[in-house]
């Protein structure tokens, strides 16, 4: 190599290059050993605090599952005053409560006795209120016969009806009437009543009940009374009293008024004179009338 500048530098550098080599791959292989070192030091201190964690997890629970334990041997154990209590007193303790409801047991007994008592009071007020005014009003006939017997009496003037379904009124006595529903199952009616040009509605009249109102200046009522009821019809009476006050203030004018010496029987035919009014034929059973189509 007569050519090289350094001739004598060749062989050292093929020696010296290996060297070189494993200088370099020792230095590499002591930074990886190194850093691998603080790596797994890392890892060691995070497995630590993760270990410590746990640990103290598992103490809470143990404390936790401690304290459930007690609660509930305490609700399972008897209280100390009912395991002191002896048998003896246990069984006052029952007798006392069996007392109380005992006591109990009467006192219901005894205010539903009361409300029973009460209950009939009021039952027994009800009937005599209902017998009160059917002799103030007058009897009710339940059947044709009855109210020639009532109208014999001379007492007040009957007027008896049968009244279909219809839109017209029938005038009987000093009321007119019109039949608006017929409940023959029930036994109850819906009428309307024209009393003193007023008009008057009477919703579920019963059977045998008695309809009262007041003309004016009568101290007696008026009645409308039904005592039979069939599909779209009733049949039933008016009674009213059979003197308006003015009629019966005139009789006692003309009594007062009469000349001395009258005997009895002058007075009569004067009372007599004063109606004018013949004796009434013998009533008839109303027959019950043809069916005619009803009306809306």
């Amino acid at each position: 190599m007569e050519g090289s500048p350094f001739p004598a530098l060749a062989p050292a550098v093929k020696h010296v290059a290996p060297f070189l080599a494993a200088v370099l791959i020792g230095g590499a292989g002591v930074g990886y050993a190194v850093h691998e070192h603080h790596a797994a030091a890392n890892l060691a201190a995070e497995n630590q605090q993760v270990t410590a964690q746990l640990s103290a997890t598992n103490s809470q629970l143990n404390a936790l599952t401690a304290k459930v334990n007690d609660l509930m041997s305490s609700e399972t154990k008897p209280s100390p005053e009912v395991a002191a209590t002896p048998v003896a007193a246990r069984a006052v303790h029952r007798r006392a409560a069996s007392h109380r409801a005992n006591a109990q047991d009467l006192r219901f007994k005894k205010i539903e006795s009361q409300l029973d008592a009460q209950g009939k009071e009021i039952d027994a007020t009800r009937s005599d209120l209902a017998s009160a005014r059917t002799e103030l009003s007058g009897s009710i006939a339940r059947t044709h016969g009855e109210l020639v017997v009532l109208e014999k009496k001379g007492e007040r003037n009957y007027f008896e009806f049968d009244i279909v379904k219809q839109k017209e009124f029938k005038h009987e006595g000093p009321v007119s009437v019109r039949l608006k529903k017929a409940n023959v199952k029930q036994g109850y009616a819906d009428l309307l009543l024209v009393v003193d040009d007023r008009d008057l509605t009477q919703k579920h009249v019963n059977l045998y009940q008695p309809v009262m109102f007041y003309e004016p200046g009568s101290p007696q009522p008026v009645e409308v009374v039904i005592n039979d009821i069939s599909k779209d019809h009733i049949h039933g009476y008016v009674s009213a009293p059979k003197y308006a006050p003015s009629e019966l203030q005139a009789m006692a004018d003309s009594v007062n008024s009469a000349a001395p010496g009258n005997n009895a029987g002058g007075a009569q035919g004067t009372d007599d004179g004063i109606v004018g009014n013949p004796q009434p034929a013998p009533r008839q059973k109303l027959t019950v009338p043809a069916e005619d189509p009803v009306q809306p």
